[in-house]
């Protein structure tokens, strides 16, 4: 069976940490955009409402732009990663730790954009 691809829930903005409050006050204050989660001390992480998906705003000290990284949902995560690197994508897992019980891995598109690829376990 080959995998098949949707697009996921979640958005990243990745931001560098001193733009980061400017940021989120954009979203927030500028656009009126919902906070649906502000994770304070536990994660940096502000989560705005962005339509039907969540855009995640998070500071990372060690870059110098902004970047997007996308969600990508699979029904066969085994078969996602077979078909991925058949097509030359690379994996990035080293690029974020992801918690022990996602069922998922890091790859950049042609791009060098940054997609997680989740199972999709609902």
């Amino acid at each position: 069976m080959a995998a098949r691809f949707t697009p996921g829930k979640n958005i990243a903005l990745k931001v560098p940490t001193h733009e980061f409050e400017r940021t989120v006050r954009f979203y927030r204050d500028v656009l009126g955009f919902a906070v649906a989660a502000d994770n304070g001390s536990q994660c940096p992480s502000v989560v705005f409402e962005f339509g039907d998906k969540h855009l995640w705003v998070d500071p990372v000290a060690t870059l110098s732009q902004a970047e997007i990284w996308l969600e990508v949902v699979t029904d066969d995560l085994a078969a996602a990663a077979q078909a991925l690197n058949a097509a030359g994508c690379v994996r990035r897992d080293e690029i974020e730790p992801l918690p022990g019980d996602l069922r998922a891995f890091w790859i950049s598109n042609p791009a060098n954009l940054i997609h997680l690829v989740c199972a999709d376990d609902e």
